[in-house]
């Protein structure tokens, strides 16, 4: 009887480590493109893609302003800012200081979904504590 039990136990403790490999995104619907973009290619460090040419991106180019103590006005932003969701629909509505002066003419349409991509990837949402990636 007591075997059973142990056996039980084991079984929902490798059941919730199995479940929790994935707990950050895997894929991103992007609403603009209409597309799925698959987050989770590579391994996790943030040079990998597809979204660590997003991460390079957002260090290179948004990162320039939104720093601490800037000179330009801009919010001080990191990944975690926001939620997933906020993060798309500051690309998907392109509401953002940053889109209407042309800063982002900077970046491709491809770079700027990656870094939507990288952002949502990083998102204050998007981690799990159990997480050990």
């Amino acid at each position: 009887m007591q075997r059973t039990y142990i056996g039980v136990i084991c079984f929902f403790v490798l059941v919730a480590a199995a479940l929790s490999v994935y707990a950050t995104p895997a894929t991103r619907h992007d609403v603009k493109t209409g597309t799925c973009r698959v987050l989770n290619d590579g391994p996790l460090e943030w040079e990998s893609r597809p979204w660590g040419e997003g991460g390079k991106a957002f260090k290179q180019v948004c990162k320039s302003c939104h720093t601490r103590d800037n000179i330009e006005g801009a919010t001080f932003l990191w990944e975690e800012s926001k939620t997933s969701r906020g993060w798309n629909m500051v690309f998907t509505k392109m509401r953002a200081k940053c889109a209407r002066d042309g800063v982002w003419a900077r970046l491709s349409d491809d770079q700027l979904l990656m870094v939507n991509d990288y952002l949502y990837r990083w998102a204050s949402d998007s981690m799990d504590i159990n997480d050990s990636a």
